[in-house]
């Protein structure tokens, strides 16, 4: 039998490698930044063509490389910074893997060009595929110039994977915004498409923040100022009324280098218990600085996740530290006594003689004979609306009704959510609730009886037993199928806004909304360019009125930001769905027959009305079976 282990040819070997160091465009940009970051750069450009896909180009003014270094450098465990296995424990710089560019070079077409200051010419070398194709002498200035053009040229299936353009430029600015707020005393540039999108001057913390984040942030930031000697803590939290339900700017940074932790993570989010509603996350910007033995980078392959040696006293610290600026700010309640129109409370004598109270009784009272025991007492009057409400929803199957003694049967509608008794005399119809216009037209065609029931669901007698349908998620896919036909009609109607709103965004979410323009102008959306990332909204889909326009969009270009689509139409579903989510019927909404039917109707003439485009469930059947099971 023969030998089966064998060696690995270089390229691939180099390529499985790239497998963990580069999963797509935001991962060449974070390895090629670090390493300038790290030759002492102070100004750095970043130049994109198509998220990345075409062209990723780095260009700093660092201290540059010799023509031997500028070749070994993609070799791989080719590093400046190690020279022995101790050293990998006291790192205090970010690029020191030796797989980044040898995994970079595997995967795509690479040109450096690169001097230092003490050399007169610079030098050009081109990589491809691991292969070197030229190193010659050119005149360059003094720093690096990486171009990384076609990646993953020569691996179809991980270009295949690459997700839709915005998604990829979405996790570039994530990763740019990451590495900007940690390096603040760089100069970046960042170009997409010929666009300019950032441009981000050497400046502080706070400066960066608001660079990046825009103008309204800056007073909401409390700063964190605490040094012990196991940990320095620095940086910023947002104020309570900051907090956001989606897309909170939540960064930790450990010795310059972003990390996830969410151990440390919940020691911030507990201080703000009882001062941010359920559901809202504050926002941090929180640095670490330790000494660089007492933690563990190299636990993940990106390091974005890192396992400290004194974890707990540093969460208690880092607690104490937030509640601090809390408190500071006055962002902690306190307890205010009112004394407005408090009664006095009379000053005690010793020696005062006190007279107890007395209580006056007449107890010849009798509260339940007409006329009272010797005064005129009157039966006491009872709201008793609320009264059948009560026994009702208490399981009673009786009533009593006013003014008289007698027992009587109840009914109850539950589509008007009204009480009434059984009475010669039709019960009124409940009054229409307009909250869906485009149902009033239709008058209950099919005729079926329905039941509203605890405002969420409605119940639908049906030939296999009895039909529950989740009233918000029922008109929820019917908006969903309606919005997904705007987009291939472009027809939808719009409904103008009297006074448009102003949205201001940052340049990330600039940046996704210039990708999703024509979507959201298909569905019914009119928005404007108003410079420096602001934008009016002056007109919505129609049916929707009432929904908050902006914190709506700012929902879809988190939608379009998220990482699980790739396809143009898997993003309009996701667009569509956070639109039909936003505007269907709320969870309590009180509605007509007329509008229950119309909903089931409406529902049942879909292709597939059974589960929402998140994969909930709409409605369930209950079988005759399953209900004589019950009464057995």
């Amino acid at each position: 039998m023969s030998d089966i282990i064998h060696l690995l040819p270089d390229s691939v070997a180099n390529q499985i490698a790239a497998g963990e160091v580069i999963q797509r465009p935001a991962s060449v940009i974070k390895e090629l930044v670090e390493n300038a970051v790290d030759a002492g750069a102070t100004a750095i450009q970043i130049v994109l063509k198509d998220a990345g896909r075409t062209l990723i180009q780095v260009i700093d003014n660092g201290k540059g490389m010799s023509p031997t270094d500028a070749r070994l450098a993609f070799e791989r465990h080719s590093t400046s910074k190690i020279r022995k296995a101790e050293d990998l424990f006291t790192l205090h710089t970010m690029g020191f893997r030796g797989e980044a560019l040898a995994s970079i070079a595997a995967i795509a077409q690479v040109e450096l060009r690169t001097r230092r200051s003490e050399d007169e010419v610079g030098t050009c070398v081109r990589m491809a595929a691991s292969q070197c194709e030229g190193q010659e002498s050119v005149s360059t200035p003094v720093g690096s110039n990486f171009a990384v053009k076609n990646i993953f040229f020569n691996v179809p299936a991980r270009r295949k994977f690459l997700k839709s353009n915005q998604v990829e430029l979405s996790n570039i600015l994530g990763e740019f915004e990451r590495m900007a707020l940690i390096n603040t005393q760089v100069a970046f540039t960042l170009t997409h498409n010929d666009t300019e999108l950032f441009d981000l001057p050497a400046s502080n913390l706070r400066q960066r923040i608001v660079a990046l984040f825009g103008k309204s942030l800056n007073q909401q930031l409390l700063s964190l100022d605490t040094s012990t000697s196991l940990v320095k803590i620095s940086g910023y939290v947002g104020r309570p009324e900051s907090a956001r339900k989606r897309g909170a700017l939540q960064y930790f940074f450990v010795n310059g280098r972003y990390m996830r932790h969410p151990y440390f993570h919940k020691a911030v989010t507990i201080c703000y218990e009882n001062l941010v509603p359920v559901g809202e996350m504050p926002n941090y910007f929180i640095n670490l600085t330790v000494e660089p033995e007492t933690i563990d980078v190299n636990i993940h392959p990106t390091k974005s996740e890192i396992k400290f040696e004194n974890e707990q006293p540093i969460w208690q610290i880092l607690s104490a530290s937030v509640k601090e600026a809390l408190g500071k700010y006055s962002a902690t309640p306190t307890i205010d006594f009112d004394m407005e129109d408090a009664p006095e409370i009379p000053t005690s004598k010793p020696g005062a003689h006190v007279v107890p109270p007395t209580v006056q009784v007449d107890k010849s009272y009798n509260p339940f004979r007409s006329g009272g025991g010797g005064t005129s007492a009157k039966r006491p009057q009872y709201d008793w609306q609320q009264l059948y409400s009560s026994f009702n929803s208490a399981g009673g199957g009786e009533s009593l009704t006013p003014d008289t003694d007698e027992v009587v049967p109840s009914k109850v509608d539950f589509s008007g959510g009204y009480v009434s008794r059984l009475s010669d005399e039709e019960p009124k119809a409940p009054q229409e609730s307009g909250i869906f216009p485009e149902f009033e037209s239709k008058l209950n065609q099919s005729g079926r009886p329905v039941l509203q029931l605890k405002g969420r669901y409605i119940a639908v007698p049906t030939a296999d037993g009895l039909m529950i349908v989740d009233q918000h998620r029922a008109h929820g896919v019917i908006l969903f199928e309606r919005f997904m036909a705007g987009f291939s009609s472009r027809e939808m109607a719009s409904q103008r806004i009297l006074f448009p709103e102003m949205m201001q965004l940052t340049v990330s979410q600039a940046a996704v909304l210039r990708e999703i323009w024509d979507d959201l102008t298909a569905l019914g959306f009119d928005l404007a360019d108003m410079g420096q990332n602001s934008y009016s909204v002056n007109a919505v889909p129609a049916g929707i009125e009432g929904v908050d326009a902006c914190d709506l969009i700012g929902q879809m270009i988190a939608t379009a930001s998220e990482k699980e689509h790739d396809a143009k139409t898997s993003l309009q579903q996701r667009i569509a769905w956070t639109l039909a989510e936003a505007a269907a019927v709320p969870v309590g909404q009180t509605l007509s027959k007329e509008e229950m039917s119309t909903m089931v109707d409406d529902l049942l003439s879909l292709k597939t009305p059974a589960y929402t485009p998140a994969g909930k469930t709409v409605f369930v059947v209950i079988s005759h079976d399953e209900l004589q099971k019950r009464f057995n």
